[in-house]
């Protein structure tokens, strides 16, 4: 099997600029060779301090969900507004809009799913519980636990014993080729993230 796993420790995140120079990002994850300015897919977590416009990400999609705060609306080009109000809420949006974040009451941390539209398939769940969740087909997995350890259950198809992967939380799991394998995970507050490459 060409799978590949594998767990990033937060001592690992780097810490970056905002692209718009107002604030710093944890960057958790990015494809190889990716910088700021140039990347096919990126995740991070970011602290909201104060209401202001986001960097712009022409090009790009965004996922957005709430991981610790009271909540932020998302006015975009001054028009539709996303409301995340509570732990986990999630809004998908057009990097390229113009997007002012209005704090509810405090501080907020999101965690952000950036993709190439022209190149990445993404797909996001955010879910406060799943028990024995079997994995989407997808070229990438990421799986991020905000609270507890998360248990990831591998059948194999020539031992009838299962592989068991234990997920600290806070920690990033990642798997190559999901199709290739027959996967699910049991735990709390998870982010899912599957991406897959558009074919050109």
């Amino acid at each position: 099997m060409n799978h590949q796993i594998s767990i990033t420790s937060p001592d690992q995140f780097n810490t970056v600029p905002w692209k718009n120079g107002l604030g710093e990002t944890i960057e958790v994850a990015i494809n190889n060779g990716g910088t700021l300015a140039n990347f096919d897919w990126r995740l991070s977590m970011a602290s909201v301090v104060e209401d202001g416009e986001f960097s712009n990400f022409e090009g790009y999609t965004r996922n957005l969900i709430l991981i610790d705060g009271n909540g932020i609306n998302l006015q975009h080009n001054d028009n539709k507004i996303d409301k995340l109000s509570h732990l986990l809420d999630m809004a998908t949006f057009d990097g390229g809009f113009k997007t002012v974040g209005n704090l509810h009451a405090g501080d907020i941390t999101d965690f952000n799913i950036i993709t190439r539209t022209s190149r990445i398939k993404t797909e996001v769940i955010a879910q406060l519980q799943l028990t024995e969740h079997s994995l989407n087909n997808a070229d990438l997995c990421f799986i991020y636990s905000l609270y507890r350890e998360a248990t990831i259950t591998i059948q194999s198809s020539t031992n009838s014993t299962p592989n068991i992967i234990d997920l600290p939380a806070q920690h990033l799991l990642r798997i190559n080729n999901t199709h290739e394998i027959d996967a699910s995970i049991s735990g709390t507050h998870l982010i899912l993230v599957y991406l897959t490459h558009i074919a050109t």
